[in-house]
């Protein structure tokens, strides 16, 4: 409680002011993007803070600068990261000409990874989470003599966070509600306590995943033991457990903390990149998760602010989101039907299809594990479609010639 205090103390005497002074040598300051969209949708005024297109990919960079500025002395130093806070780090110590190093989760995505890599840091897979991978780093340290920098329990790393609170406040006079992913809480205590200072009629809200919400259970006074490793698109937040620094900040100035749920977040991330031309992170979209899932309503007077927390996303991940979006639209369809096992059926099943305007996109014949006649030969088929209605045409057009045919995400 203590360094809590400190903290506050600090951040209520000015002191994000002067840790922006050096953040911003090296940071940007990111944009806020207005969403008619959403703003239409909710029936009040939302905006997006677009940290994504922070250098690095995220705000973690805003944290590891202003560290660095506090060190003395050292020329090394080790972090425990999911990614985000790892790729800030090396990005920030080969500014200084550091030596970095970074311990990973071995279900780290890819391209995190090797982003951490490209900044010069030397990278080490292992452990089933950022919490094993922090108590790694602390044992590296204390062995090498390098410098340990926490990913969110830290006093300088809450000062360089508290930044962006800072030029939400600049950037949007008339805030109401700032809405906050929260892993470990770094990010939400840093703006809460930089926009509370000044305008504590301000409204901060947390967003959790379900699948890992000790934060959200803890402010509910909800007594748990450290959540287990947990599966999820939102890698970034997926914390065992809120900080010692960062839980009682948050008592002090967070206002709510919500969950969301992961199939939510892929819808959000679908809607970002559809409607806004953002590529942002799981952990980063949550946020509008919860706007889109009806977990929060904005107010009619003043703005609401997303911060949309990071843009590094495996490809192969947003590919598969968008394909699991395009089918639940209806714009992705796949069937089995039966054709003659002689030339030409495949071909006539292929220009009915055509006729009806759909797009394929995959064909597989298919002669194990199916009930099939004498020379006849099944065919698992993907098509590309206008929508839902556009589908069922396609299905009825082919029933009418004659085929049978099974939708396969029906199973």
């Amino acid at each position: 409680m203590r360094a809590a205090d400190d903290v506050a103390r600090r951040i209520e005497a000015g002191e994000a002011s002067a840790a922006r002074t050096i953040v911003s040598k090296v940071a940007r300051h990111t944009p806020v993007l207005s969403s008619r969209s959403l703003s239409e949708r909710e029936g009040g005024r939302v905006v997006l803070k677009a940290e994504n297109l922070q250098r690095t990919g995220s705000f973690k960079l805003r944290g590891a600068i202003h560290k660095l500025s506090r060190l003395d002395g050292a020329t090394g130093v080790v972090a425990g990261s999911a990614g985000n806070h790892g790729q800030s780090l090396a990005y920030a110590a080969r500014a200084q000409g550091m030596h970095c190093e970074v311990f990973m989760p071995s279900e780290a995505p890819v391209a995190k990874v090797a982003a951490v890599e490209a900044f010069g840091g030397l990278v080490n897979l292992g452990g089933d989470s950022v919490d094993a991978c922090v108590a790694a780093a602390r044992e590296r340290a204390a062995d090498s003599g390098a410098a340990f920098v926490h990913p969110f329990d830290d006093p300088d790393i809450i000062l360089g966070q508290a930044t962006l609170g800072l030029e939400l406040l600049e950037d949007i006079p008339d805030l109401a509600t700032v809405v906050v992913p929260v892993g470990g809480g770094g990010l939400i205590t840093g703006i809460a306590g930089a926009v509370k200072t000044q305008r504590p009629e301000v409204r901060v809200i947390g967003i959790q995943v379900e699948t890992c919400s000790p934060f959200a259970d803890a402010l509910r006074g909800v007594k748990t033991e450290p959540v287990g490793a947990a599966a999820t698109i939102a890698d970034g937040i997926a914390i065992k457990r809120p900080g010692e620094i960062t839980l009682p900040l948050a008592e002090r100035w967070v206002d709510e903390m919500l969950v969301v749920r992961e199939d939510e977040i892929a819808d959000a991330m679908v809607w970002l990149l559809e409607r806004s031309k953002l590529v942002v992170e799981g952990g980063g979209a949550v946020g509008v998760a919860a706007l889109l899932a009806g977990r929060l309503t904005p107010p009619e007077h003043g703005s609401t602010v997303i911060v949309l927390s990071g843009g590094n996303v495996d490809a192969g991940l947003l590919a598969a989101i968008a394909h699991r979006h395009e089918t639940i639209a209806g714009r992705r369809l796949r069937l089995f039907t039966t054709v003659p096992d002689r030339p030409g059926g495949l071909a006539a099943l292929l220009n009915r299809i055509a006729e009806t305007g759909g797009n394929v996109v995959h064909v597989d014949h298919v002669r194990e594990a199916v009930a099939l006649r004498v020379r006849e030969t099944g065919v698992t088929i993907a098509l590309e479609t206008r929508g839902a209605t556009h589908s069922d045409a396609i299905i009825a057009s082919l029933e009418e010639a004659g085929y049978s045919v099974r939708r396969l995400e029906d199973e």
